[in-house]
């Protein structure tokens, strides 16, 4: 099975080619698709210059709008069996994309979320109001879907492509998360979570997630919980069930 890795890019001029290195070094077959959110550092230079001839495919955001839409770009592009997200700083380790991908390669999941908090990988030590934080939306989302989830709020998150190019993505920031963990749990897919490993970054080294866009996943949470019926989250031509193996593209 292909694996299609989404790569979402805004201003990573540090760490994007050592990010594109590490997924070619995974030693499984992707499709590697970068969406650079109109990156004004230098990194939309080095994309065209240098990294675009190294992967399949790299999309060009005229405006910032965001991780969400960035997603929304890039899964549409995919081709592969699977989805993953991968983020373009060094904060998840693509050598375990196997270890993500297993329970839908064995046809027991649709979804698999990669876990910071299950896990006895190495995990780096930072900051304690953003765990507390992580751990405060992961337990709200998990009230209002009713899963058990450890890590809500994972980058590391892999999708039968099938499921993922039936939803139809609203958020354009890091509201993302809440909302399709919002939508793959009443559209009753299949979750599985595996424990993976994290090596933070600090804000000084271009870490970009803040309160504001905490206090907006507790409105997502809200908004895709209780306020939308399933049958809105799928597109038009997925629209006629909330049933996801028949929402399947194929």
């Amino acid at each position: 099975m292909k694996l299609s890795v989404i790569i979402p890019c805004y201003n990573e001029i540090e760490t994007i080619q050592q990010v594109v290195n590490a997924v070619k070094d995974c030693q499984i077959d992707c499709q590697i698709i970068i969406v650079d959110d109109f990156s004004r550092d230098g990194t939309r230079e080095l994309l065209m210059e240098y990294i675009e001839p190294q992967v399949d495919r790299v999309i060009y955001h005229s405006r910032n709008q965001g991780k969400g839409a960035a997603l929304r770009s890039g899964f549409a592009a995919a081709t592969g069996e699977i989805v993953i997200v991968q983020d373009a700083d060094l904060e998840y380790d693509p050598q375990e994309f196997s270890v993500v991908i297993e329970p839908i390669m064995r046809g027991k999941a649709d979804v698999v979320y990669g876990s910071r908090f299950l896990t006895n990988r190495p995990h780096r030590v930072l900051y304690y109001w953003h765990s507390v934080g992580n751990r405060f939306l992961t337990m709200m989302s998990n009230m209002f879907t009713n899963i058990n989830l450890t890590d809500m709020e994972t980058c590391y998150k892999a999708f039968r492509r099938d499921i993922i190019q039936s939803i139809k993505i609203e958020e354009n920031r890091f509201g993302f998360e809440p909302e399709i963990t919002a939508k793959i749990s009443k559209l009753n897919c299949c979750i599985y979570e595996v424990g993976i490993s994290y090596y933070g970054r600090t804000y000084e080294q271009g870490k970009k997630i803040g309160w504001k866009d905490g206090i907006r996943a507790i409105y997502c949470i809200l908004k895709y919980n209780l306020l939308r019926s399933p049958r809105d989250f799928l597109l038009p031509n997925n629209a006629r069930t909330s049933n996801h193996r028949s929402v399947a593209v194929r």
